[in-house]
């Protein structure tokens, strides 16, 4: 019954309740439709692109996770916008006890690079350095999983939208969410991993 239902004029409440019994549309459209609220939300916390987009992430993996859980008491808009907000506020908690190399030096190289390939160099140094930095992403993509390598080079590279990589992976919505997030934390941890080996 939860297919009958016109998912680009259907109200939240309605695509919440085709979601919670497992509506896949439905649910990528309350994502596209709060993405951008939410992802603001996170970056008015942060002040950090890459962190703001981790975090908003991870809020709509964790929505997807505990959507049996939303009763309605407030809006979804709101409920959305609590989860991101307890995020951000655990990760400025654990920024706050981080002394070791800074988390967001490692997602500004990773968001640069991942975001603008090809890159033009500004200057030749400049160049060597990004220049490495691509050997050390290379190194670190072979080392994923192979779920894992391939939804962050169909979102990241060929820019596909979660529904075209569900299609492609054969695998549901919230599945392609939530293997981005952990692809995205094991780059950056790997990525760290090579950079320390090389100084050493």
């Amino acid at each position: 019954m939860a297919k009958a239902i016109d998912h680009k004029t259907a109200p939240d409440v309605k695509l919440v309740a085709a979601s919670q019994a497992g509506n896949m549309q439905a649910f990528e459209e309350l994502v596209a439709r709060h993405r951008d609220k939410i992802y603001a939300r996170a970056f008015s916390m942060m002040r950090n692109e890459e962190e703001a987009i981790d975090l908003s992430q991870e809020a709509w993996v964790k929505a997807w996770q505990r959507l049996k859980q939303f009763q309605g008491d407030s809006s979804f808009a709101t409920w959305m916008t609590r989860i991101v907000i307890n995020l951000c506020l655990d990760q400025l908690r654990r920024q706050k006890r981080t002394r070791a190399e800074s988390i967001e030096q490692l997602d500004e190289e990773l968001g640069g690079v991942e975001r603008q390939m090809p890159i033009i160099a500004t200057n030749p140094s400049q160049g060597l350095e990004r220049s490495e930095l691509r050997k050390r992403i290379d190194k670190a993509m072979n080392q994923l999983s192979y779920e894992h390598r391939t939804v962050l080079i169909l979102h990241e590279f060929e820019e596909m939208e979660y529904k075209q990589i569900a299609k492609v992976m054969n695998c549901s919505i919230g599945t392609v969410m939530s293997r981005l997030f952990y692809a995205r934390r094991r780059l950056a941890s790997l990525l760290q991993s090579l950079k320390k080996e090389q100084q050493s």
